[in-house]
């Protein structure tokens, strides 16, 4: 059996964040759950220590606010314990043409997706640090590597968390920290109510949508067998990494498949 864990999740509430807290809980780790919904959570919560028969925590955070980040880990570390796993998960999209967005929809995708990424993984290191252990596991997304079409500001909050997540990891690698990126395609979660009101974009690639319990067990499972990145799914890895060799012809080639939003 494995060694009991304390697991933070932002963005815990619904879609991977939900489904990665059960599993954690299953595995008989103590689930801390972060979310701006603190109705959702405590049902979450509740529903975990119900079925799964461990303590599960929860705790009212919007990551956009750099001061309550501070006092609400510091409120974990005095009621729950040292924190072995940050999941960063809370995350948005909202996708326009770059000539129709609007600044202050780009600016809250980087508050959330990338400043306050930044902000909660600042406030656990030095404890993790003096532990000489510890895990940071970063949900980017494919779009980190390859962007399309009317994702011009989503996209550049990815490269910016995988920009990060890769020079953390070489920053706290001799402290015994290990520093994971996960980039998944569109997963099938509400992510898309948000990001594309239409509901076109999620009606063109139905059939590509990932789903949420593949993508989350995939994540859990890089917290016993720490991995560099996780990207899902494998052909859409290929596709980035064609991209990176050739990126005109891959455009060009691509144009229609990158134009589904």
């Amino acid at each position: 059996m494995s060694v009991a864990k304390v697991v933070v999740i932002t963005g815990a509430s619904s879609g991977i964040g939900a489904e990665m807290a059960k599993m954690i809980a299953a595995k008989g780790w103590t689930p801390v759950l972060m979310a701006r919904s603190i109705e959702k959570l405590e049902y979450l919560r509740n529903e975990i220590q119900n079925d799964f028969k461990v303590k599960a925590y929860s705790y009212q955070l919007d990551v956009q606010d750099l001061p309550q980040i501070e006092q609400v880990f510091n409120r974990i570390e005095k009621e729950v314990g040292s924190i072995d796993v940050l999941i960063n998960n809370a995350g948005y999209g909202i996708f326009d043409y770059f000539l129709d967005a609007k600044m202050e929809d780009v600016k809250g995708m980087f508050d959330t997706n990338v400043i306050g990424l930044m902000a909660c993984t600042k406030v656990v290191l030095p404890e993790m640090v003096e532990r000489r252990s510890g895990h940071i596991i970063n949900i980017a997304s494919q779009a980190a590597k390859l962007a399309t079409t009317k994702g011009s500001g989503y996209a550049a909050t990815k490269h910016a968390v995988l920009g990060f997540t890769n020079s953390l990891r070489m920053e706290v690698k001799d402290y015994g920290i290990h520093v994971t990126t996960v980039n998944p395609g569109p997963i099938r979660t509400n992510f898309f109510k948000v990001a594309d009101k239409s509901g076109q974009y999620e009606k063109n690639i139905e059939k590509w949508l990932l789903p949420a319990e593949l993508v989350s067990r995939k994540v859990i499972s890089t917290i016993e067998k720490p991995v560099r990145e996780v990207n899902l799914p494998g052909w859409m890895e290929v596709g980035s990494k064609l991209y990176q060799l050739a990126p005109a012809l891959v455009e060009k080639l691509g144009k229609k498949a990158f134009s589904q939003k």
